[in-house]
């Protein structure tokens, strides 16, 4: 389920940021984000988790081991804190139930989706094929954690959930370590079978230890009292009482002030924990009342013989009713995958059995119903030498209930599983409401982001008419102030015998030469940092120190320049065939700039300075860089190569002194171009 991608998802993102994530998820060639409730193949997880591993460095085994240690936090996060502290008691009982978790799970996420289930430790969906766990308690306190699963390799991922769930509900630090793998042929095909060793350490919290060894006289005083308050013999019983229940919590060994204070008597001497059941000396129930009381059970001994069956199941399979047939001709074993034997059914006796009915052995009406299945616990009965199996129908939804032909009141009043299907029919609708939002959230997302990344680009159109700033003003519906510049230096350029070009080509080849030659000195503007004011025909106009006043104004236009007269060389004159020629001009001076218009505005710059670094282009040379006295008076220092070229008359301004940049004596062509 997407639950589980979205819980590595977290795992990459909180731990090596967004970045590694969108880097993993490339490579691995999955989408972004997962739906909780959808189904997704199972080569996603695998891929995403062999792309961590190469991504990050870190050999699978520790990453599987991390990313279960997260995903016990994050099912924790996720809503399941309160499920998985009521597994039970202590450590032993935790794993012992872990089986019935992964039913409970498989049974919701199933109803949902009835094609695959859901493991809170196997993480990864199956056909109904959660992992198993049957646990062993040794002599020397510590256990043995059998683990099936039919995906290989994932084993890491146990000892770093088992690891985190002990600390954390436990208080408890444990290490496990594998002492045996093997693979063992199953209904479904070929199982993984790893035992881990399970070793245990107490670990008290700081405060606790303070506490502890502070106090220690007083716990001992306490000791001594108690003792002697009780009775040796009560005593004793109790201590093996509690011993034998120790053994299941963890295999840790007790204090002696942990053991009394487990055994502390409440009332007149009867002990909280040296609790002995009574039992009648015959049972008082008969036969039928029994076989009423517990419509669906049955008891079949080690040949697999039935011996009883509840009313209810008889009536759905009525080869029952003949007492002495063998139980796997009408039934087969779902789960756990076992062979149907007893010594295989002995060995998952803590485990919630599911038996589905066969088809070949059912009554006419029912062969066209889906098979009915059962689930309960196997109880095996010493003195009997039998096994008793307490189960319930396993129903769903009332769907499911309808299918079969079945009624509520087929079900035995005191059976939880006619709540259980009530309450998850409301549940199903929860969740699909659930599933609907979700979906609707990530349209939503989606939608958000093509949102985001059109606004980007229509940013990028608008801040290439307009200044960033000038544009964001108008964009907030605010009037935008004409501003003055006391120094900017201007720059316009022109093609060399444009009018004649235009009157030999095409109109396309014109545009095409143009279009070659613009792109080249946009680039160039984003290399110097300089304002491209606007293109009029073949006039390209550039300014340096606005909108943004800078001090190096004349250096970057004078750099722009040098790379304009470069760049022009690689684009084709349409006529001759031959590089186009350039003129341009350049002057420093103040002007007063402002955006002019409502529709499609413009950033304008007014003053005589534009009027005279104009005079400066048209006045100019081809392929030359001519410059006012003003902007010379900004490079002579600057460490550029000029030539003086004296005075001329310049149109509508008189004589002026004027000179031609040559070339930066201290950067080279690949600087000035912008090439790496």
């Amino acid at each position: 389920y997407g639950f589980i991608n979205t819980c590595l998802k977290s795992l990459v993102v909180e731990k090596y940021g967004e970045e590694t994530w969108e880097k993993l998820r490339l490579q691995a060639g999955v989408q972004d984000s997962f739906l909780t409730f959808e189904v997704y193949k199972d080569e996603i997880t695998m891929q995403l988790v062999d792309k961590a591993c190469k991504v990050l460095g870190v050999p699978a085994d520790i990453v599987l081991r991390e990313f279960g240690k997260y995903f016990f936090e994050f099912c924790k996060r996720s809503g399941y804190d309160h499920m998985l502290r009521t597994l039970g008691g202590n450590l032993y009982e935790f794993i012992e139930n872990l089986d019935a978790l992964h039913s409970y799970l498989s049974l919701s996420y199933q109803a949902k989706k009835k094609s695959r289930g859901f493991g809170f430790v196997c993480f990864f969906p199956q056909e109904m094929n959660a992992p198993s766990f049957r646990v062993e308690k040794n002599e020397d306190g510590s256990m043995h954690l059998h683990y099936y699963s039919d995906r290989r390799g994932l084993c890491h991922i146990v000892p770093g959930i088992i690891g985190a769930a002990a600390l954390d509900f436990f208080n408890i630090e444990i290490s496990m370590k594998i002492v045996n793998q093997t693979e063992e042929e199953e209904r479904t095909g070929k199982k993984e079978h790893i035992v881990f060793l399970v070793t245990q350490n107490p670990l008290f919290p700081c405060k606790e230890r303070n506490e502890f060894s502070s106090s220690s006289q007083c716990l001992v005083d306490s000791e001594k009292q108690i003792e002697n308050q009780l009775n040796k013999e009560d005593l004793e019983k109790a201590k093996n009482a509690n011993g034998d229940r120790g053994n299941s919590v963890c295999p840790v060994k007790k204090s002696h002030w942990k053991t009394l204070r487990g055994i502390i008597t409440l009332g007149k001497g009867k002990l909280l924990r040296g609790f002995d059941p009574v039992y009648p000396k015959s049972l008082w129930i008969d036969t039928k009342t029994f076989c009423n009381g517990l419509p669906f059970h049955m008891v079949f001994d080690k040949e697999l013989k039935v011996k009883q069956a509840g009313v209810s199941i008889q009536k759905i399979v009525p080869g029952l009713q003949t007492m002495g047939i063998c139980l796997d001709q009408y039934f087969r074993i779902v789960h756990p995958e076992v062979p149907f034997t007893i010594s295989s059914i002995q060995k998952f006796i803590n485990s919630q059995f599911v038996f589905q009915t066969r088809r070949e052995m059912m009554p006419e009406s029912w062969k066209e119903r889906p098979m009915l299945e059962l689930r309960g616990q196997m109880m095996w009965m010493e003195p009997l030498q039998c096994m008793l199996y307490l189960c319930s129908p396993l129903l769903r939804t009332l769907q499911e209930l309808e299918e079969r032909q079945m009624h509520i009141a087929d079900i035995a009043p005191h059976d939880v599983t006619r709540d259980l299907i009530l309450l998850n029919q409301q549940r199903l609708a929860e969740m699909e409401l659930s599933s609907q939002l979700e979906r609707k959230k990530e349209e939503l997302r989606i939608l958000s982001k093509h949102l985001e990344e059109e606004k980007k680009k229509t940013e990028a159109l608008l801040y290439a008419m307009l200044p960033q700033h000038v544009a964001n003003q108008l964009k907030e519906g605010k009037r935008v102030e004409a501003g003055e510049f006391k120094e900017c230096t201007i720059l316009f350029s022109d093609v060399v015998t444009f009018t004649n070009i235009c009157a030999q080509c095409e109109p396309i080849q014109i545009v095409l030469m143009l279009n070659s030659m613009y792109l080249r000195f946009d680039r160039l503007t984003t290399v110097h940092d300089v304002y491209k004011v606007e293109t009029i025909g073949d006039a390209y106009m550039v300014v340096g120190g606005v909108p943004v006043p800078v001090p190096t104004h004349a250096e970057r236009v004078a750099n722009f320049a040098l790379g304009m007269i470069m760049a022009a060389k690689g684009v084709q004159n349409p006529v001759s065939g031959s590089p186009i020629q350039i003129r341009v001009g350049i002057h420093t001076g103040p002007v007063l700039a402002g955006v002019v218009g409502e529709k499609m505005p413009r950033y304008c710059l007014f003053g005589d300075t534009v009027n005279i670094a104009s005079r400066m282009e048209s006045h100019g040379v081809p392929s030359k860089i001519h410059l006012s006295s003003s902007a010379y008076q900004c490079l002579k220092y600057k460490n550029f190569e000029i030539a003086e070229r004296g005075e001329i008359e310049v149109k509508g301004k008189g004589k002026m002194h004027t000179y031609f940049l040559i070339r930066n004596k201290s950067a080279t062509e690949n600087e000035i171009m912008g090439r790496p």
